[in-house]
């Protein structure tokens, strides 16, 4: 019997570790922009698409997109998402400064520390330092 002839790998056209952009959906975009610019210490980024879209540029690839677009979204739910940080006290402290919602104390599961939030919307987010 002769031998089936391998088919060629598929190319990898998707990749996790290239991340584009977040959308995050806000209900007030001005209050949105504002919180996630002094949370994350970034500059504002351009409102567009008539008001509905504000893209906070970052530092790397991965930006974030607030998205007026949805009325109707739910804020309940895991966290949209975790950014790492390589403080967790001065990251816990900084929150609080800027009375950001904290809806969990530190824990800590072995790997990593981590802290859940919340942003004016409702929208849970987190953060973790590696162990």
């Amino acid at each position: 019997m002769a031998a089936r002839p391998q088919a060629a790998a598929a190319p990898r056209l998707l990749t996790l570790d290239r991340v584009g952009q977040i959308f995050v959906p806000v209900g007030d975009m001005a209050a949105a922009v504002r919180w996630y610019a002094a949370v994350l210490g970034l500059e504002p980024g351009v409102t567009s698409h008539g008001g509905t879209i504000d893209d906070i540029p970052t530092d790397g690839e991965t930006w974030l997109a607030l998205d007026a677009n949805r009325p109707d979204f739910l804020a309940s739910g895991p966290s949209r998402f975790f950014l790492w940080t390589d403080e967790m006290a001065a990251t816990v402290e900084h929150l609080r400064r800027l009375d950001v919602t904290i809806t969990s104390d530190v824990a800590d599961i072995g790997s990593v520390f981590f802290v859940h939030f919340e942003d004016p919307d409702g929208n849970a987010l987190m953060v973790c330092q590696r162990t």
